[in-house]
């Protein structure tokens, strides 16, 4: 799984590396259609391996807070409703998952991203993020 859950600007969900073009990659949607489009050069586009979340003293890898996320709702999908959740809820959710959070560059919207990313992931059965951090630590070595 390591780089191969994608995020692609612009377009909504997650997408699953299915192969490479000569000028793009085949991407299919994580979610209920599995449609496969391709993703070319000019989308940007950022595996979910590279991202990071701002904390008051080091930036956490994505699939540590996505691990912590699995263990506070117990493998489920997240109890919280994101659409309609309040800043005071978010925030409230978000320091459950994350505890020192930077509260100032952490926007509610990348709160609302991280929520639904986490729900598209276990709706997929993709629930391992242990396995990713392992090999992003030896990847770096």
């Amino acid at each position: 799984m390591k780089q191969t859950i994608l995020a692609i600007s612009g377009k909504p969900g997650l997408y699953k590396l299915v192969s490479r073009a000569k000028n793009s990659l085949i991407v299919e949607a994580l979610d209920d259609t599995h449609k496969r489009t391709p993703a070319f050069g000019t989308d940007r586009i950022t595996s979910l391996a590279d991202i990071a979340m701002f904390t008051e003293t080091e930036d956490v890898p994505l699939m540590q807070v996505l691990a912590n996320m699995r263990e506070l709702e117990k493998g489920k999908s997240c109890s919280i409703n994101y659409k309609k959740a309040s800043t005071t809820e978010l925030h409230e959710y978000f320091s459950k998952v994350l505890p020192k959070w930077d509260q100032e560059r952490v926007q509610n919207s990348h709160i609302k991203k991280l929520i639904q990313w986490y729900n598209i992931l276990i709706q997929a059965g993709i629930t391992d993020f242990e396995e990713e951090m392992t090999s992003t630590e030896d990847d770096n070595i």
